[in-house]
């Protein structure tokens, strides 16, 4: 029989060390992976548990030698995190889609980030999250990072998702605290931790307590030690917390990337250093996002801020007053994108609202200089445009 006593048991663990012995003995605290656990079935391995209180060696709870991805790209600037197009059928329209791919690359986007929030990957199946993230894979053919979303309704699914992912040539996975149960933090710390020991991709923290549990910076903080948990994506709207989580966490992992998915407090977040963000106006106005990020790093402080506050009207039309993210959807639809129906039931004001809100949306769109087709009714202003499309 042989003794294990890491803290975290995974498969790999487990094949590392039994060889042949068909007896285990585990500390009261050890905590066996699902793998772990298919892996001692296979194998007819017999479980001991030691009780408390027996004598063995004192194990910390630290991190499992996970390794860092080879050749892990570099996470900075602006990822955007796209809608779902739809055909007549409300199925995913990929010919649609891959028009917008492309262009969201060709005009500057710096990464992809498929299944986010803006992509309504909870009214997405299984197979249709799957679908959109190899559409983006394979329409990105490797020219900027895909971080995509990993949030399913449990450990296991999150695995089997980023094992799926990993094949398609994904760069990492974003992943939110479980949704709909909220569970303590301790059980949140062996969440993530379990994940992180097992996950085939590098994880990027995904901070959104607008829909789920927050993660607090003294839970993330006793993460570092997981070489797969990369960063964080912070979308609180929170600047004080954005700051003090850069504060904080880079004092022991320097490289810690921190990404704002606001946009409201993007120019501030990335002067005071954050990696970037995802930012969801960056679907229908990448080029003054993409602008404003590399404003912003370059010390072009009146051009930065002068974005900043132009995006604020759009930002605040799309977001504000209709149903997330049919508002994001119309200033796709605004650039000449065919979004299809909602994936969402909406009372016949709310669509009276929409019709509103693309004349409104297609004003703003016009007044920062780009060509727009279809309704509007604006008001003269004297701002000059900050496009020449």
């Amino acid at each position: 029989m042989i003794r294990i006593d890491d803290a975290v048991i995974t498969a790999q663990t487990l094949e590392g060390r039994l060889a042949g012995e068909r007896q285990v003995e585990l500390g009261p605290r050890a905590k066996l992976t699902p793998s772990a656990q298919d892996f001692l079935r296979a194998q007819g391995v017999e479980v001991v548990r030691r009780e408390a209180g027996s004598q063995a060696p004192p194990t910390p709870r630290s991190a499992p030698a996970v390794p860092r991805a080879a050749g892990r790209k570099a996470f900075a600037g602006i990822f955007c995190p796209n809608v779902v197009l739809f055909d007549s059928e409300n199925e995913i329209n990929h010919a649609e889609m891959e028009r917008y791919i492309n262009w969201l690359i060709e005009v500057g986007i710096h990464g992809l980030y498929p299944n986010g929030s803006t992509g309504e990957f909870a009214r997405l199946s299984r197979e249709e999250r799957q679908d959109v993230v190899r559409l983006v894979c394979e329409v990105n053919a490797g020219r900027v990072p895909v971080l995509a979303g990993a949030s399913e309704a449990n450990l296991r699914d999150v695995l089997k998702m980023a094992e799926y992912y990993a094949s398609l040539g994904v760069d990492a996975i974003a992943l939110m605290p479980p949704y709909y149960y909220e569970i303590s933090t301790e059980s949140l710390f062996e969440y993530f931790a379990e994940i992180a020991a097992e996950s085939p991709l590098d994880i990027l923290l995904y901070n959104i307590p607008q829909f789920t549990q927050e993660l607090s910076i003294d839970l993330m903080e006793r993460l570092l030690p997981y070489e797969r948990i990369f960063g964080t994506k912070d979308s609180s709207r929170d600047l004080p917390r954005l700051l003090n989580t850069m504060h904080r966490l880079r004092q022991q992992r320097p490289d810690y990337v921190v990404m704002t998915g606001c946009e409201e407090i993007a120019f501030p977040s990335v002067l005071m250093g954050a990696s970037g963000g995802t930012i969801a106006t960056s679907g229908i106005v990448p080029e003054v996002i993409v602008e404003l990020y590399e404003k912003a790093k370059s010390g072009d402080i009146e051009r930065a801020r002068q974005l900043q506050y132009r995006i604020l009207d759009l930002i605040n039309l799309m977001l504000l007053g209709v149903n997330f993210p049919e508002g994001f959807k119309t200033g796709v639809a605004a650039r000449g994108f065919d979004v299809g129906p909602a994936r969402t039931s909406s009372s016949a004001a709310e669509q009276e609202y929409l019709l509103k809100l693309e004349a409104q949306i297609n004003c703003v769109l016009a007044d920062m200089g780009y060509p727009v087709n279809g309704p509007r009714a604006c008001p003269t202003t004297d701002l000059p445009p900050i496009v020449g499309r």
